[in-house]
C-alpha cells in the first residue's frame, strides 16, 4: 500500500450536520416504548425516571460523534532531539458499543508509530482511541479509523494498531461463548512494507490475547 493512499474511512470528523438528532423528550419517550416492549411498565416506581438515566448514559457512551479526532492530534511536537525511533502505547482499555446490537464492546488497543518529524502527547493517542470507541462501531473499522487518522495527521513513517475485544454480542447472546476474544489490526507504511518493523511492534506490544480480557 503506497504510504500517502491509506483506505479512508471518513475517520477523524462527527457524522454529517444533516443527521438531525431528536429533542430529548421524544429520546426519553423511545425509551419508555422499549420497556413496554420488553414487558414491563415504564410508570412503576422503579422504571420511572429510567427514561432519563438511560438519556443521560447514552450521552456518555456515544459522545465521540461530538469530537472531531484529527483536530486531537492537531497539536504536535518537532523538538524531539532528533528521536527516531519507534514510540508505542499499549494497553489503552476501552469500552464501545455494537453498531448491530448496541451491546458492550470491551477492550484494549495497542498503538505505535515510527516518527518522520512531529510526535504527539501520549494522552492524545488515548483520546483518539476514546473518541472512536465512544461512537456505535465494529471493531475492523475502530481499528482502522485510529489508524488511518495517525498516518494521515502525523504523517510518519509507519503506524501499527491492534486491538482485542470481547463482544457481549457474542458472549450474553447468541452463541453465548464467554471468553472470546477478537483481535483485529492495522498496518500502514513502513508497519506494512517492512517486516522487521512490524515484528519489532508486534513483539513490544507483547502476545496479543496473552492478558486476559474482562470476562463479558
Amino acid at each position: 500500500m503506497d504510504k500517502k493512499t491509506p483506505a479512508k474511512l471518513n475517520a477523524g470528523f462527527p457524522p454529517s450536520p444533516a443527521i438531525v438528532k431528536p429533542s430529548r423528550a421524544e429520546a426519553e419517550a423511545a425509551v419508555r416504548t422499549l420497556i413496554r416492549w420488553a414487558g414491563d411498565d415504564p410508570e412503576r416506581e422503579g422504571l420511572r425516571d429510567t427514561p432519563k438515566r438511560v438519556v443521560r448514559s447514552y450521552e456518555e457512551f456515544y459522545s465521540g460523534y461530538d469530537v472531531d479526532a484529527v483536530e486531537l492530534l492537531s497539536r504536535t511536537f518537532e523538538e524531539t532531539e532528533g528521536y527516531d525511533e519507534m514510540i508505542v502505547l499499549r494497553d489503552i482499555r476501552f469500552a464501545s458499543h455494537c453498531e448491530h446490537h448496541m451491546v458492550p464492546i470491551i477492550g484494549k488497543v495497542h498503538v505505535g508509530y515510527l516518527p518522520r518529524r512531529r510526535v504527539v502527547g501520549i494522552s492524545k493517542l488515548a483520546r483518539l482511541v476514546e473518541a472512536f470507541a465512544s461512537r456505535l462501531q465494529i471493531q475492523e473499522k475502530l481499528t482502522a479509523q485510529i489508524a488511518n487518522t495517525i498516518f494521515d495527521v502525523l504523517e510518519p513513517e509507519g503506524v501499527g494498531v491492534v486491538v482485542e475485544a470481547a463482544h457481549q454480542c457474542m458472549t450474553t447472546r447468541g452463541v453465548r461463548k464467554p471468553g472470546a476474544a477478537l483481535v483485529t489490526s492495522r498496518m500502514l507504511g513502513s508497519f506494512r512494507s517492512d517486516p522487521a518493523t512490524r515484528r519489532e511492534f508486534l513483539s513490544m506490544i507483547g502476545n496479543p490475547s496473552s492478558a486476559p480480557l474482562p470476562n463479558v
